[in-house]
C-alpha cells in the first residue's frame, strides 16, 4: 500500500496553502499551533473553549467522546479567527475497541500484511470517535526484556521492525491521509529509547553514533520513507543530551539528512523535564532548547504557550524557528484534509462489520503465538482421544488481562478468554475442569493449589495459563526479575506431581526467564498478550484447528544476567563455542587459575539463549534443502537470488516463516554475526514442496562505516536460510566494486 507522502518532498499546491495561512497568523496564533493540551477525563469542552477560540491551542489529546470532539472542532473551525482545525490525538497502540496482540506479539507474526490490516481496523474505529492522530507505531529497537515498553516494540531486529513499522504507518494512514477513516501516525520514540540502562524506563541511554545509525535509526528511516506524518521524541537522555533537545537527531539526521517535512511532537511534558534532567535551569531555557533543537509541538506541559513569545521577543528563538515548526504542523493538518471538511468527520468514517474486525484480530493472534516446546508431539490435543482437560491458572479466564498494556479504549466485553475459547471449541465433547489455582499472577497465596492439583489428577491433560497481568509491562512497568511472578513456579511444580501431561499457555508483555520451569512443561505456547480474540486463537491451536506459526521477534534469555542478549551481536575477538566453554559445575575443585578456553560467555549460563530469535515450532516438520545462489559473484549495484527448497515433511498443512540471514565477514567496522535480510511466510500442504526465493541487492548490504556515512563495501559474505536465526544451511558469495573484474 503506497501512502500519499509529502513528508519529505514538497507539493507546490500544499506549500502555497501553508504559506498563505502562515502569513495571516499572529505570533500568538503560531505558538498556539505548537501547543497540545490534555482533553481527557475530567476536562470539559467549556474549559477549553476560550483557549481554542483565541487560537492558543492547536491540538488536544485523550478526547474520545465523539460529541465532545465535534464540539471542540466546531469551536476551532467556526469561532476562532482563522478557523484552523484541531489535531485530536490518542494512544491507539494495538487496537481501539477491538484489541489485537501487543505489538511485540504482532511482530511474532513476521507478517507485514496482518500488521497493516490490524492498524487499519484500529484507525477506522478510532476515527469514528473523532480521533485523527495516533501515537503509534513505537519502533524502538528493544534488546532488554526488563524494559516494560518492550511490549509496545517490534522486537530486537532493525530489519523486522522497519518492515512492520512501515506496515503500521500504511495501515493507520491508508493510501490517502485525507480519506475518512485515516489517522496520522506518529513514529516514536526518536531515538534510542529502547537502550535505557538496566531496562529502566526513562533512564539514560549511551549509544555510539555508529550503533545508533546501524541499529536504532533504520526503523525510523523506514517510517519516514513510508510517509509517516509525525514523530515523537524520546523521554531519555541520549549521549548526554536528552532527545527532546537533541539537535543532532532532530535537525541533522531527521531534517537535513532525511529531508523530513512532517512535524515532531514532544512526549508528555518532556520539554519541561529537560530541567529535571539537569540540561536547563527552568521552563524558559527548556522551551528555548527544545524549539531550537527542532521540537515543533509541546505535548501537555504548557511550556511553549508560556515561554515562546518572550523567547522570540528577546531574540533567543528566531521567528524562522517558529515559522518552520508551524508550517510543519499546518502541512499535516492539510494532508489530513481537515480544512476541507466540516466538523462531524467521524460520522463519515466507513463502518467495518464487527465480525470482520474480530476475524482480523483472531488471525493476528493465531499467527502471533509461538510454540516454544512440544515434547513427544503432545500437541495438538484431539477431541477423539481426550475425555477431560484441567484448565488452571490466574490468566485462564481474565478478559481484561489478555488485552495487554496501553488499551485505554479496549472493550473487554468482546474478549474471548482461554477458558471460554476452549468451551466454545470442544462443547460437550471434552469435559473441562477449571481451577484458578491463584487469584492473580502476582499472588503469594497457595490456597488454591490443592483444588488445582485435584483437577489435574483427574484429567487427561492440564492446560496452565500463566504469565503476567497486563499492568506488569508497558510504560514505567520494568522488572529486574523477569521470571514468572508470584508463586506461579511453585504452582507448576505442584501440578507436575499429578503425573498428567502439562501444557503451558503463557501470556506476557515480554520474554520471560523460564529456565526454572521449562523442564516441567511438556509443551509451551507463548501467547504474549493476545488481545480480544486471544482465547479463541489459543483454543484453535491447542486442538490443532490451526498449527502454530509465530516466530520469536526477540531472544529469550536463560537468566537475567545474560541481558542484553540478542542474535545479531558482534563476534568479538574470542567468540565462544561448545569446545571452548565450561560451565560452573564442571570446573574441578581447586582448579588452577586459567582462563578456561579464553572465550566470551557466562560460567553459570553459557552463551546460548533459552530460545533464539526467530524460533518457533510447528505441528508439522519442515525441511530446508538445496540452498542455491543464482550467482556467487556480483558487483555493487546488482542483485542476486537466494533460493531454497522448502518441504512440509509432516502430516498437516501449516505455515512456515522462512528467514534469510547474511554475514559480512570483513568490514571497516565490525559487523554482526548474522543479520536478518528477508522473510517469507509460506503455507504448505503435507508432503508439498516449494521453492522459496529471496532477492538480495547490494544495497541490502549497506551499513554505516567509520565516518558514520553509509557504505556498501566489497568483500566476502555468508548467507543462511532456515526457520530461525541459528539456521545451518549456508552458502557464500563475493561482492565486487562496481567496475571490478571478476
Amino acid at each position: 500500500m503506497a501512502t500519499a507522502d509529502h513528508s519529505h518532498g514538497p507539493d507546490s499546491a500544499l506549500e502555497q496553502r501553508v504559506a498563505a495561512l502562515l502569513a495571516r497568523m499572529t505570533l500568538a496564533e503560531k505558538i498556539g499551533q505548537m501547543n497540545q493540551v490534555n482533553a481527557g477525563e475530567g476536562v470539559s469542552v467549556e474549559s477549553l473553549r476560550e483557549g481554542i477560540r483565541a487560537g492558543r491551542i492547536g491540538a488536544v489529546l485523550n478526547a474520545v467522546d465523539p460529541e465532545s470532539v465535534d464540539a471542540l472542532q466546531r469551536v476551532a473551525v467556526e469561532e476562532s479567527r482563522l478557523g484552523i482545525p484541531l489535531l485530536v490525538g490518542r494512544d491507539v497502540i494495538h487496537g481501539y475497541r477491538v484489541v489485537l496482540p501487543i505489538p511485540l506479539g504482532q511482530a511474532a507474526t513476521f507478517n507485514a500484511d496482518i500488521v497493516r490490516q490490524g492498524a487499519r481496523i484500529a484507525a477506522l474505529e478510532a476515527a469514528a470517535a473523532g480521533i485523527n492522530w495516533t501515537f503509534a507505531p513505537m519502533i524502538d529497537i528493544a534488546r532488554d526484556p526488563r524494559w516494560g515498553r518492550i511490549a509496545e516494540s517490534l522486537g530486537e531486529d532493525p530489519y523486522l521492525a522497519s518492515r512492520l513499522g512501515a506496515a503500521m504507518v500504511e495501515g493507520f494512514q491508508g493510501e490517502d491521509l485525507a480519506a475518512p477513516g485515516a489517522v496520522a501516525a506518529c513514529a516514536k520514540h526518536f531515538a534510542g529509547y529502547g537502550a535505557a540502562e538496566s531496562g529502566r524506563d526513562y533512564a539514560t541511554t549511551n549509544i555510539p553514533e555508529n550503533e545508533l545509525r546501524n541499529v536504532y535509526l533504520p526503523p525510523f528511516r523506514a517510517a519516514v520513507d513510508a510517509g509517516v506524518a509525525t514523530l515523537m521524541t524520546s523521554f531519555s537522555d541520549v549521549n548526554g543530551v536528552p532527545a527532546t533537545a537533541n539537535a543532532f537527531l532532530l535537525r541533522q539526521v531527521l531534517r537535513q539528512e532525511w529531508g523530513y517535512r512532517g512535524f515532531v511532537v514532544s512526549d508528555w511534558s518532556s520539554i519541561q523535564q529537560l530541567a529535571v534532567h539537569g540540561l536547563t535551569a527552568g521552563d524558559t531555557d527548556s522551551a528555548c532548547e527544545a524549539a531550537i533543537a527542532g521540537v515543533d509541538m509541546d505535548m501537555a506541559s504548557g511550556v511553549y504557550a508560556a515561554q515562546l513569545e518572550g523567547l522570540v521577543d528577546s531574540g533567543r528563538v528566531g521567528i524562522e524557528v517558529i515559522d518552520a515548526a508551524v508550517a510543519s504542523i499546518l502541512r499535516v493538518k492539510f494532508r489530513l484534509g481537515l480544512f476541507d471538511q466540516q466538523p462531524g468527520r467521524a460520522t463519515r468514517v466507513p463502518a467495518v462489520a464487527i465480525d470482520e474486525r474480530l476475524r482480523i484480530a483472531k488471525q493476528a493472534a493465531l499467527q502471533s503465538v509461538v510454540l516454544l516446546k512440544n515434547e513427544a508431539g503432545i500437541l495438538p490435543l484431539s477431541k477423539a482421544n481426550t475425555q477431560s482437560i484441567a484448565v488452571i491458572g490466574p490468566l485462564a479466564d481474565e478478559p481484561y488481562e489478555q488485552l495487554g498494556t496501553w488499551i485505554f479504549d479496549g472493550d473487554r466485553s468482546l474478549s474471548v478468554t482461554g477458558l471460554q475459547g476452549l468451551r466454545d471449541l470442544v462443547g460437550g465433547a471434552v469435559e473441562i475442569r477449571y481451577a484458578r489455582g491463584m487469584e492473580t499472577s502476582r499472588s503469594r497465596s497457595t490456597a488454591g493449589f490443592y483444588e488445582a492439583l485435584e483437577a489435574a489428577r483427574t484429567s487427561d491433560a492440564v492446560i496452565l495459563f500463566l504469565g503476567e497481568e497486563s499492568i506488569l509491562s508497558g510504560e514505567a512497568h520494568c522488572r529486574a526479575d523477569i521470571g514468572l511472578p508470584g508463586e506461579q513456579a511453585r504452582l507448576v511444580q505442584v501440578i507436575r506431581q499429578a503425573g498428567t501431561p502439562v501444557i503451558a499457555v503463557i501470556m506476557a508483555g515480554r520474554p520471560l526467564t523460564l529456565t526454572n520451569v521449562i523442564d516441567d512443561f511438556d509443551a509451551v505456547l507463548f501467547a504474549w498478550h493476545p488481545g480480544t480474540m486471544g482465547g479463541a486463537a489459543v483454543a484453535d491451536l491447542l486442538f490443532g484447528v490451526e498449527s502454530p506459526s509465530g516466530k520469536l521477534p526477540v531472544t529469550f534469555p536463560r537468566a537475567v544476567g545474560q541481558i542484553p542478549i540478542y542474535y545479531n551481536q558482534k563476534r568479538g575477538g574470542k567468540p565462544p563455542s561448545p569446545e571452548t566453554t565450561v560451565l560452573i559445575d564442571d570446573i574441578p575443585v581447586r582448579a588452577p587459575q586459567t582462563s578456561i578456553g579464553n572465550t566470551s560467555y557466562h560460567l553459570d549460563a553459557g552463551y546460548k539463549p533459552l530460545f533464539p530469535f526467530g524460533h518457533g515450532l510447528s505441528y508439522t516438520t519442515f525441511e530446508y534443502a538445496n540452498l542455491r545462489l543464482d550467482r556467487t559473484v556480483l558487483r555493487i549495484g546488482e542483485a542476486l537470488t537466494v533460493s531454497v527448497e522448502l518441504k512440509n515433511t509432516g502430516r498437516i498443512a501449516a505455515d512456515e516463516v522462512a528467514q534469510l540471514y547474511v554475514r559480512d565477514l570483513v568490514g571497516q567496522v565490525t559487523r554482526p554475526v548474522r543479520e536478518l535480510k528477508g522473510v517469507q511466510r509460506v503455507r504448505l500442504a503435507p508432503g508439498e514442496a516449494a521453492t522459496v526465493a529471496f532477492r538480495l541487492h547490494s544495497d541490502d548490504l549497506a551499513f554505516f562505516g567509520r565516518d558514520n556515512k553509509p557504505i556498501v563495501e566489497p568483500g566476502e559474505f555468508h548467507v543462511w536460510v532456515g526457520g530461525d536465526s541459528e539456521a545451518g544451511l549456508r552458502a557464500a558469495f563475493r561482492l565486487l566494486a562496481a567496475g571490478a573484474a571478476q
